[in-house]
């Protein structure tokens, strides 16, 4: 048994298998380490609270209705133990890899996923071989290459620069707690503007930049409450409500 190939195996087909949550990959990877533990027997027991602690598993029931469905889904064969000194038996489902490229039928979910992820700046290759020298099935990758992801190689698109509409907009900032008034002279303001910065440079995220207008607005009206503040403050001390005889001698 190859660790490494029944691993990547697992993997791919845990890809594909829609039905999984994370919970059901962690009791499996718990098993697996089991599993690799008994230098890969055909069958081995288990204690269910190791692999709950193992699996980061914290409810019975989640435990056993995960390990059931692992069973249902041919990863394994689960045969329970009645007895309380004796652990559960798995039997682990032995998932076909191979290392020759298919020169046969082939599976457009991975053709799929190679369109997607493969390594960036460098061709595809193609493992069919037909007379005319022309890959028939483009993007196909030869069995065993590394899918490797280019979102990290590539520049991502901004789909944020500029609102859809203008209701758009006034959603965001009732979302905010800011009133539609204050939306609308941002809308305003930028459209006229041609969603470009006070430097002439294009609006790169229209949220961000609502976001500093709030920041301005509050900081600003804040001020203006002070300011009102003070000046109430300064006329009050002109009033008074003493009658004063000014005849009288100091």
């Amino acid at each position: 048994m190859n660790y490494i190939k029944q691993l990547n195996a697992a993997f791919e087909k845990f890809f594909f298998d829609d039905r999984l949550n994370p919970t059901h990959i962690s009791l499996y990877m718990a098993l697996f380490h089991e599993w690799n533990s008994s230098r890969f027997a055909s069958e081995f027991f288990v204690n269910r609270r190791e692999l709950m602690r193992v699996a980061k598993i914290g409810s019975k029931s989640t435990y056993h209705r995960c390990i059931v469905e692992l069973d249902k889904w041919d990863y394994l064969s689960y045969f329970p133990s009645s007895n309380p000194y004796k652990g559960s038996k798995i039997k682990m489902a032995i998932i076909e890899t191979s290392d020759e490229p298919d020169m046969g039928q082939y599976n457009p979910k991975l053709e799929q996923l190679a369109e997607r992820y493969h390594p960036i700046r460098e061709p595809v290759v193609y493992p069919h071989h037909p007379t005319n020298g022309q890959a028939v099935y483009q993007h196909r990758p030869v069995s065993g290459q590394a899918l490797v992801s280019n979102i990290n190689n590539t520049k991502q698109v901004n789909i944020n620069k500029q609102p859809k509409d203008r209701q758009a907009v006034l959603y965001f900032f009732k979302e905010k707690g800011f009133s539609a008034d204050e939306g609308k002279k941002f809308f305003e303001h930028y459209q006229e503007r041609d969603w470009k910065t006070s430097d002439e440079n294009e609006v790169r995220d229209w949220r961000a930049l609502a976001i500093n207008w709030m920041d301005r607005a509050e900081l600003y009206g804040s001020e203006n409450s002070q300011t009102k503040k003070g000046a109430s403050h300064n006329r009050d001390n002109l009033k008074t409500t003493k009658i004063k005889d000014y005849g009288q001698p100091l």
